[in-house]
């Protein structure tokens, strides 16, 4: 950790203004936008520290919705998809509007309820780049396509590959068409 300037003090938490949530280094905070219209930015607490005057700001780590990145959103983003950026800042902690999670991408799949409050990341993001790590993820379905929480997939009962609720007629027809040719070459052997 980097040694605080003089003049400075590092804290050990910062309480939420008209809260009483305690947010700490490494919480996950929602941060209030400039524009209003905007949903809050999300980022990471590295360190909170007070001035002399006992103005609290706080370094963060910004995570970035898949729109405000290189590229923008694609059809398997999740809503609730954030890149951990490596975009750091330092801001007044009066802008923290409230605490949030966000989980890794295996956790976030295993929720039973999604709140509010829940995100999750799969990828770190170089900002100056528009690089992404990992850069390759799994695909699934006929589409091929990396999984998209928000997406319902079963299993087709053809080809036992799961698939998107969207592509489940195109492996059907598919292991359908299959069927019949098979039929078709035994037949005229």
């Amino acid at each position: 950790m980097a040694k605080t300037k003089p003049g400075k003090k590092d804290l050990d938490s910062y309480t939420i203004k008209g809260t009483n949530k305690v947010v700490k280094v490494g919480d996950c905070v929602l941060m209030r936008p400039s524009d209003s219209e905007k949903p809050p930015y999300v980022a990471r607490v590295e360190k909170i520290e007070a001035d002399h005057r006992n103005n609290v700001r706080v370094r963060v780590r910004w995570y970035y919705r898949p729109e405000e990145s290189i590229g923008g959103r694609r059809q398997f983003h999740g809503a609730k998809e954030l890149f951990l950026s490596d975009h750091y800042d330092v801001q007044s902690a009066h802008t923290i509007e409230g605490k949030c999670t966000v989980h890794s991408f295996k956790n976030y799949t295993k929720l039973e309820n999604v709140g509010a409050e829940d995100y999750f990341c799969r990828f770190e993001y170089k900002a100056a780049t528009g690089g992404f790590t990992p850069d390759r993820v799994a695909v699934y379905c006929k589409c091929e396509m990396p999984y998209n929480p928000d997406d319902l997939m079963v299993q087709c009962e053809g080809c036992k590959d799961c698939c998107r609720t969207g592509c489940l007629m195109s492996c059907f027809l598919d292991a359908q068409f299959m069927a019949l040719l098979k039929r078709h070459l035994i037949l005229s052997a």
